[in-house]
């Protein structure tokens, strides 16, 4: 039996923790289906990767949470329900991979080899089933450079991870490392971040406040440094697809969150669901007020950002320099640098959440010169209540869902397709 590799409830991203405990007060009888999507699909798996694979999501219902661990939640989201801790502190709660998992490979003959592609779904309650996608999806990652992509090694991973905070620290960019879902392994996770934190040890009084933290719950904990994350597009794509009413799902979103959480515990709008510009509509007072600020994740961000900026100093009329935008699609470095300074002349305070370009940047072991390509897998909600659920992006390539409603629901927004020069999903991180 192979070592597992998720050991914690812990290991994933926080905002999974907090959309589980809206789902469990909100939506504790809604029935979901999510589907595995490898967006590079160029990329797939041989029969030593399928087979671990396998094995790891059986263990996963050996994990539950700790009396340490539950401490750790009360301290740092104190604003997560009293029920909600109640019911993740039972013994009882845990993951069912084969009541909810179904797995399934398609194979095909690739330069005498046989290969596989996954064909993987989740179904259940949502309470029960929130939790499998950010282990799932650094599992499918991890099993892939364990076993198909091995031509690459550790060397230099705290150096790479060190030297790329250091760079966006001397540029005074606040940033968080938002990598797990798709880190080559746990273990390199765990290298970039030590990076990191030794890059803030060199001079810990300028550079701890630029450390905003990590999404990572778990990494969180064992690095001293604060959890970040608020909400994701599951949450919006699930409450339209349940009231199949899409011109008030951001509206109905976000009043969701805010009676779940409280006001001041709105953090961070996230706008592109169903195209920034549907969303806008919705973003008025109070929950432009509640909200510190929006997160950008598809679409051009030079055009995003001044898209933001006008709404909130021209239509809202509120004060340059008052508001967050937190730019956390596809970020290296050098794109933080060139966006920090666009967010600044558009009167915005920039943060970054820099995941795969951390996790999961490697060259190949034999030729430095090329770089290993990540994978792009997502895992999206299929349907909720038997409702079809879609996302309709500011990325033409991250759009999903059944077709005919995606085109209905694109109709009833006046959504307007658009393209821009980033937008490559088979190849993310080497267009």
């Amino acid at each position: 039996m192979p070592e597992q590799v998720i050991t914690s409830f812990l290991d994933t991203d926080m905002y999974k923790l907090t959309m589980h405990a809206a789902v469990f007060l909100n939506f504790p009888d809604a029935k979901v289906t999510y589907k595995y999507t490898n967006r590079s699909s160029q990329l797939s798996f041989n029969e030593a990767a399928i087979e671990w694979l396998k094995n790891q999501l059986n263990l996963l219902s050996n994990i539950r949470f700790t009396t340490d661990e539950i401490a750790y939640l009360k301290r740092e989201i104190p604003y997560l329900p009293k029920e909600y801790i109640d019911f993740i502190s039972n013994s009882d709660f845990k993951l069912k991979p084969d009541e909810h998992i179904t797995f399934n490979t398609e194979s095909f003959a690739q330069n005498g080899e046989t290969r596989y592609n996954i064909d993987l779904l989740i179904s259940g309650l949502w309470t029960d089933t929130i939790l499998y996608e950010i282990p799932l999806l650094a599992l499918v990652s991890e099993a892939y450079f364990k076993f198909v992509d091995t031509d690459w090694d550790y060397e230099n991973q705290v150096e790479k991870a060190k030297q790329k905070a250091l760079d966006l620290m001397e540029n005074g960019l606040k940033f968080s490392e938002f990598g797990t879902r798709r880190r080559r392994s746990y273990h390199t996770q765990q290298l970039v971040l030590q990076g990191i934190m030794d890059a803030v040890a060199t001079n810990e009084d300028k550079y701890k406040d630029i450390l905003l933290g990590t999404s990572n719950v778990l990494f969180a904990k064992n690095f001293n440094i604060k959890p970040i994350g608020t909400v994701a597009h599951e949450w919006i794509m699930g409450i339209a697809a349940l009231t199949d009413d899409y011109i008030n799902a951001n509206k109905n979103s976000m009043k969701y969150w805010v009676d779940t959480f409280g006001s001041e515990n709105a953090g961070l709008a996230l706008t592109d669901t169903f195209g920034t510009d549907d969303f806008l509509k919705s973003f008025l007072p109070p929950y432009s007020d509640y909200y510190i600020g929006v997160r950008q994740d598809s679409g051009d961000p030079a055009k995003y950002t001044e898209k933001i900026a006008h709404h909130y100093h021209e239509v809202l009329k509120l004060p340059k320099f008052s508001k967050v935008l937190c730019y956390s699609d596809s970020l290296n470095v050098e794109k933080a640098i060139t966006y920090g300074k666009v967010a600044k002349e558009n009167g915005m305070i920039a943060t970054f959440g820099i995941g795969t370009n951390f996790t999961n940047d490697f060259q190949l072991k034999s030729d430095n010169n090329i770089k290993s390509e990540p994978l792009n897998i997502v895992i999206k909600l299929l349907n909720v209540n038997g409702n079809h659920a879609i996302k309709i992006s500011d990325n033409l390539g991250k759009n999903m869902g059944d077709p005919s409603i995606v085109k209905r629901v694109k109709e009833e927004l006046g959504y307007v397709e658009r393209k821009w020069s980033g937008d490559n999903e088979a190849h993310r991180w080497s267009a």
